[in-house]
């Protein structure tokens, strides 16, 4: 007879009897599955007590500053040509000093480099003017 390496058992016939855990780990998948769909759904609300109506419309109309840029890139304050980059910077710098600032509005030509237009806003944003927009975009909607 030979000895069997690791075994206590005499027996060469008996089997190892172990659970087979695979079908109820699946049976507790399904089961998990099924509560996380039907656990209700928790809703964060704050109560607000908001104001009823429409508010007036304001009566004062704000201040508008028109800079245009034309399509030979030269520039114009409220439509008096700025001849150099330092009283561009001048204006901004007095718009934004201002208590209540003025509306910036950009007015370029669909001609005008984009290089001056985006310096000509990253002057007025650096320069902490806060009311910028730009206007007359409707001329770049051609099939519209």
């Amino acid at each position: 007879m030979g000895m069997s390496v690791g075994s206590d058992s005499t027996h060469e016939d008996e089997g190892i009897v172990d659970i087979n855990t695979t079908p109820l780990i699946d049976v507790m998948l399904v089961l998990l599955i099924m509560l996380i769909i039907t656990i209700p759904l928790q809703t964060h609300s704050v109560a607000i007590d908001l104001p009823q109506g429409n508010p007036p419309p304001s009566t004062e109309q704000p201040k508008l500053v028109t800079v245009s840029i034309n399509y030979d890139n030269s520039i114009s304050w409220n439509s008096e040509p700025v001849n150099s980059e330092a009283a561009l910077q001048a204006h901004f710098q007095a718009a934004a000093a201002e208590g209540d600032q003025p509306e910036v509005h950009i007015h370029p030509d669909r001609l005008a480099d984009y290089k001056t237009v985006a310096h000509v806003m990253a002057d007025a944003q650096r320069l902490g003017v806060t009311k910028l927009g730009i206007v007359g975009l409707d001329q770049f909607m051609e099939g519209q």
